[in-house]
């Protein structure tokens, strides 16, 4: 589909995935990822610099 890219996933995250989306109320998987990233991604988004990004995805764990 136009405008989307596939992403490969564990098979037991995947299952996670789908039984949280289910119990939080999403519509799909997909709605929860997308939900999920994307708040994730807002406490990135009013970083001054490149380096204030680093600093914050590393407290986030996600770089060392």
């Amino acid at each position: 589909m136009f405008g989307y890219v596939k992403v490969k996933l564990e098979k037991d995250l995947v299952s996670k995935i789908k039984r949280y989306s289910d119990i939080a109320g999403y519509s799909s998987p997909e709605e929860f990822i997308t939900h999920a990233l994307e708040k994730e991604l807002s406490k990135l988004e009013d970083a001054g610099s490149e380096e204030e990004i680093k600093k914050r995805l590393q407290g986030l764990g996600y770089i060392s």
